[in-house]
């Protein structure tokens, strides 16, 4: 699997709830490593972007599974962990505005406004129960991550803020776009 098998907007896909996993079979292991080979595929294809999460849904798997790499600050670190049925059980903490970019969404960034702090229930891949308490960056990931489970992305979040899309340039500096020209009737994102 690579980077090609990443579905991307228009896909009506995108756009629908995944279903949870009830139980951990050998297909959805297969999944999980297709997951990993996709995000590191895209991955090395770009200079200034590290891959560092995906939903089954971004591969056209409509299961409540997400991979989250180990190391998001080491992109020679290949790993991920894979949760399974991911459900954010409190969101708390201070909502901050980032940017957020999506494997899905080539080439467009948004300013979103998340939740600082979760606290998170998913099951391993050895069908073992997980409760972690999550922070900082990490949390925006598994928040984005399980909106795609709910067939929700990120554009969804800051679609009438004129102010918040952006692109990445080719020396991998972030540039905002005219949403008027580029987001507020662009068919492949709406």
């Amino acid at each position: 699997m690579t980077k090609d098998n990443i579905i991307t907007l228009p896909n009506p896909h995108l756009r629908q709830p995944s279903r949870k996993v009830g139980k951990i079979t050998k297909k959805i292991l297969t999944i999980i490593d297709n997951m990993e080979k996709a995000t590191l595929s895209w991955d090395q294809s770009r200079d200034h972007e590290v891959g560092v999460a995906l939903a089954a849904v971004q591969i056209d798997e409509l299961n409540q599974i997400v991979i989250i790499r180990n190391n998001l600050e080491d992109k020679d670190d290949l790993s991920f962990k894979a949760y399974i049925n991911p459900k954010i059980t409190k969101l708390y903490g201070d909502i901050i505005e980032d940017y957020e970019g999506c494997l899905s969404i080539p080439d467009i960034y948004g300013k979103v406004p998340r939740y600082s702090k979760i606290k998170l229930s998913a099951l391993d891949i050895n069908g073992q129960q997980i409760q972690e308490t999550i922070n900082d960056f990490r949390a925006r990931i598994f928040q984005h991550e399980i909106d795609h489970n709910n067939g929700i992305l990120f554009i969804d979040h800051i679609k009438e803020r004129t102010d918040a899309f952006y692109i990445l340039d080719k020396k991998g500096k972030i540039k905002q776009l005219n949403y008027e020209e580029f987001i507020k009737n662009n068919s492949l994102l709406w």
